[in-house]
Order: C-alpha cells, then sequence, then structure tokens
C-alpha cells in the first residue's frame, strides 16, 4: 500500500513546531533516571559488558590468495610455472580469549584462511602477534595464540541448554568499530543448510551481526560465551544486517577446538553410512512414529556400520542418548566424534527398536596404498570418502596423496580428488576400487575436483591423456 502525503498540512505543521521552539524559553529541562522500576533496579546489560569486553579482541590478517584465472586456457595451456598465481589481501575480523593462561583466542576459520601475518587488538589497546594453532575449514572454527599476561577470559556455558527466546548479546568489532555490542534473542536453533560442504548446526540471532563480527562473541544473560558469531543471511546485495546472524555453538567450537589442541586438526571419524532426510511419507513408509531421524539408504562393506549389524532402510533416531533431527544432524554428530570413540545408535527397523554399538574409525587407517597388484596408481593413497563427502551425494574413493614424479601426478590428478568410476563403472568404496584397478594396462577414471569434473586415462605405456571438463 503507497502512503500519499500532503505537504500544506506537514508544512504547516513545521511551521509551529519550529514556532514554538523559538518561542520557548532557553533553560534545559533533564530528569535523573528512575534508581528503581516497581521495586526492583533499573535492567541495564552494562554489567555484564563490563565483565565480557575484555575477553573479546580484534584480529586483523594479511593473507595470500589464489587469483581466479581463466580455466580455458588453463586447460589447453596449463598454469604459468604450474603454480596457482596468488596475490596479498588484509581482512579483520574479532575473536574471545577463553584460556587467559594459555592466551588461547577462538575465532573462525574464515577469519585467519591463508593467514601470513596474524595481529590482535586487545581491549586495553595492545597490539600483539598471534600464531595460528589450528584451524578446520568444515566447522569453520580457527584457534590462535598470543603471549600475553593479565589476560581476561571468558567463561563457556552450554549451547545446548540455549532455547528459541533466550535472550543473547553479540559482541565484535564490525565495520572497525572496535568492541561494539548489540542485544536479541535466539531466532532458531539447529540451523543448516548455508554450505553442504560444511558440519552447520547454528544458533540463529536477531542480534545484529555484520561484517568484522566474525569469531566475537555470542554470550547469554550470566556472560558465560554460547557462540562464535559466524555469518549473516542479507537476502539482497546489501552486505549489511536485516536480523538474521547465525553463530557456531560453543559446545560444537569446544570440540574443535581439543582437537586442534591435541592434534593440530580434526580427525573425524567415519561410521561408513550413505543417509538422507526423514520426510513424513518415509517415516511412514518406515513405521517410525515421529518426524525425526536419518535414513540409511547405503552402508560400506567392512566399515564400523557394517559391522556393528546396521543395514540399508534403518532410521537413525538417537546417538549415545541424543535425539538426531535429521540427517545434517547425524552427519555432525558423527562428523564431531573422535577416532575410537563408541557410539551406541538406536534404530528403528521394521517398526522395533533396536540398539547397536559402533566403534568410529579412522578413514586413514583404511586407505589404500597403491601396490604391484595396481601399478598405474603407483605413488597413489586412497582412503573412503568421509560421512560429509558421502551427505553430499558424492560416491567413491578419495586420493589423498600423490608422489612427485609418479604418473598419477604426471597426468594431473590431485590429493583431494574423488574418483566416482573406473573404465565407466561406478565407483562406491574402496573395495570395489582395488578391484576395478588390479592388474590393468588401461585405466579411463572419472574424477571430481571441486565443482567440476574430468576424465583421466591412464596407460602403461607412460602416454597417458587427459580430458578435462568443468560444470556450468
Amino acid at each position: 500500500m503507497q502512503t500519499k502525503y500532503t505537504p500544506r498540512p506537514i508544512a504547516a505543521m513545521l511551521m509551529t513546531i519550529v514556532a514554538l521552539t523559538v518561542s520557548a524559553p532557553a533553560t534545559v529541562v533533564s530528569a535523573a533516571l528512575p534508581a528503581e522500576v516497581n521495586g526492583q533496579p533499573m535492567p541495564s546489560l552494562a554489567p555484564l559488558i563490563h565483565e565480557v569486553n575484555p575477553a573479546v579482541v580484534n584480529i586483523a590478517v594479511r593473507a595470500t590468495v589464489d587469483v581466479q584465472t581463466n580455466p580455458f586456457f588453463e586447460q589447453f595451456f596449463g598454469r604459468r610455472g604450474g603454480r596457482p598465481q596468488q596475490r596479498e589481501t588484509q581482512a579483520a575480523g574479532s575473536g574471545v580469549i577463553v584460556n587467559a593462561g594459555d592466551g588461547l583466542i577462538l575465532t573462525n576459520h574464515h577469519v585467519v584462511a591463508g593467514a601470513t601475518e596474524i595481529n590482535v587488538t586487545l581491549n586495553d589497546g595492545r597490539e600483539l602477534v598471534a600464531e595460528l594453532v589450528g584451524s578446520d575449514e568444515a566447522s569453520d572454527v580457527a584457534l590462535i595464540r598470543i603471549a600475553a599476561e593479565d589476560l581476561h577470559q571468558i567463561e563457556l556455558g552450554n549451547s545446548d541448554s540455549l532455547e528459541v527466546g533466550d535472550f543473547v548479546v553479540a559482541i565484535g568489532n564490525p565495520f572497525g568499530f572496535s568492541h561494539t555490542v548489540t542485544s536479541g534473542i535466539v531466532s532458531g536453533m539447529g540451523r543448516s543448510g548455508l554450505n553442504r560442504e560444511s558440519y552447520e548446526d547454528f544458533i540463529q540471532t536477531d542480534a545484529a551481526i555484520n561484517p568484522g563480527n566474525s569469531g566475537g562473541a555470542l554470550v547469554n544473560l550470566r556472560g558465560q560465551l554460547v557462540g562464535i558469531n559466524s555469518a549473516i543471511f542479507t537476502g539482497g546485495n546489501s552486505p549489511g544486517n536485516i536480523g538474521i546472524g547465525f553463530a557456531i555453538p560453543v559446545n560444537m567450537a569446544r570440540s574443535v577446538m581439543d582437537q586442534l589442541l591435541e592434534y593440530g586438526d580434526v580427525r573425524r571419524g567415519l561410521l561408513g553410512v550413505s543417509i538422507q532426510g526423514l520426510t513424513p511419507r518415509l517415516a511412514e513408509e518406515f513405521s517410525v512414529p515421529a518426524n525425526h531421524g536419518a535414513v540409511v539408504t547405503q552402508v560400506t562393506p567392512g566399515s564400523a556400520a557394517d559391522q556393528a549389524g546396521i543395514q540399508a532402510g534403518d532410521v537413525i533416531v538417537a546417538v549415545n542418548g541424543h535425539d538426531i533431527r535429521d540427517h545434517n544432524d547425524l552427519r555432525n554428530t558423527v562428523g564431531l566424534t573422535r577416532v575410537g570413540e563408541d557410539l551406541e545408535l538406536s534404530i528403528i527397523r521394521d517398526g522395533d527398536h533396536i540398539q547397536l554399538a559402533a566403534m568410529i574409525e579412522d578413514p586413514r587407517e583404511r586407505a589404500l596404498v597403491s601396490d604391484d597388484n595396481a601399478p598405474l596408481l603407483a605413488g597413489g593413497t586412497f582412503s573412503e570418502l568421509d560421512e560429509r563427502s558421502v551427505s553430499r551425494g558424492l560416491s567413491g574413493v578419495l586420493l589423498t596423496a600423490v608422489e612427485p614424479g609418479s604418473l598419477l601426478e604426471r597426468e594431473g590428478l590431485q590429493a583431494g580428488d574423488v574418483i566416482t568410476s573406473v573404465n565407466r563403472e561406478e565407483v562406491r568404496n574402496l573395495a570395489e576400487f582395488q578391484a576395478l584397478t588390479a592388474d590393468s594396462d588401461r585405466l579411463l577414471l572419472n574424477v571430481r575436483r571441486g565443482n567440476g569434473a574430468l576424465f583421466v586415462v591412464l596407460r602403461d605405456d607412460g602416454r597417458g591423456q587427459q580430458r578435462g571438463s568443468s560444470n556450468k
């Protein structure tokens, strides 16, 4: 509905306002704020902010990033010098001191990705150089360390206890405005789907989050850290906040931090299942009373799931007593479980409730190092795909390492490539891959790389050919 404006009455009203302003006595009248309202002290977030602010820091990063080049010229002429072109960039974000004694700061992976230099500015103005302890792209969590005295840390809360409607406060450095504080409520829990390649279980909030807030603190009214601010939804061309912000739950960030401290990276376990979401129609077909859980569509032979007795058609409804909302929730639960830990699985099979136990395994321990049975693959190490890749709909085996000078390297194969078929036959796991490649003098590999795909031909005469195509 359009609003119609009437200039004359408004103009007359403005003249009246001006007249009143001019004729008013030149006295300033002010009233003191009441000390109490209905017998209670005036509410204010100032004491909370006073306690929490010193634990929030500004992060400035110098980074090296790859420059996008023309794939047409790369395909036919290759990259110049055999290396991607790079350039220096600068970025800014926020961080939260979670361990004052060790100088540990939680932030986002995307804040420090590719960093060649990380500088931290404290609330008291001190500027320090930080070292990267570890970073995990899949969860967008990073851990850095500074060496300094008299640091203030924030208490870690329990994000599992958050409920929609709880009041929260976001603190960070948006657009360079240091220690900006905004408040709001928890608008939603368990949000996902922003990036299919990530582990997502976001807290949604309407507390204003803007560029530069990334890595900052989301705290409850007890002053406890409940989330790491990570992303916003703009809904248009404007990069600013429209009331939909997302934070990584502190419980997830703490789990990632523990592994970054111990290993320097996150060692995600493998259950060995392909899964899909449970729709109301599927719930009816699988005799599941409630619309929650994840349907197992495929079990990898020899995997932890296979050894535990999980079958295609099983519906996993809980893990270690934690109800599974959907397939994303199951993926997150497995992906953040340490290698070697046991999972107690609650399953519905043909209407019956079953309890199964599975030990999470390291996919790297099931790696296949090519040997004399597959001479064309010499110098390559292959492993099963992790749960994240499987949940994205990928099927195949992962090339985890390539030795310099090997046929695989000469024909352009890289660590991170996913082999989806061999000689036009689909590959779903290591066992199938090994059977299809054994004692072969010619292999036609279909390779998935990022968002594109290509074919690679390996021959025993060393004249392998490569032909690639990118999805548009």
